[in-house]
């Protein structure tokens, strides 16, 4: 998957965990629980559907790195099995 890829994948994954948040208004570099009030159990939902969809992990001592849609695309690049 390319960048574009990956961030539509970040998104689509994000409209399920949180269906209230408008994905048009995303601010890829700012942090996901401050733009829409999401919890823990919500970065939770976001990594186990990131993993569902690229088939890459995100162990909980990796969650600050995909609080963002910038950072999440970049983790998932940097761990995408090439």
């Amino acid at each position: 998957m390319d960048d574009t890829e990956l961030r539509t994948t970040v998104l689509k994954v994000l409209g399920q965990v949180a269906p209230e948040v408008d994905l048009e208004r995303v601010e890829p570099s700012e942090d996901l629980r401050e733009q829409f009030d999401l919890d823990s159990m919500d970065i939770l939902d976001l990594a186990i559907g990131l993993y569902q969809e690229t088939g890459i992990e995100v162990p909980e001592q990796d969650y600050a790195q995909v609080v963002t849609v910038d950072g999440a695309v970049a983790y998932l690049t940097a761990h995408a099995l090439h």
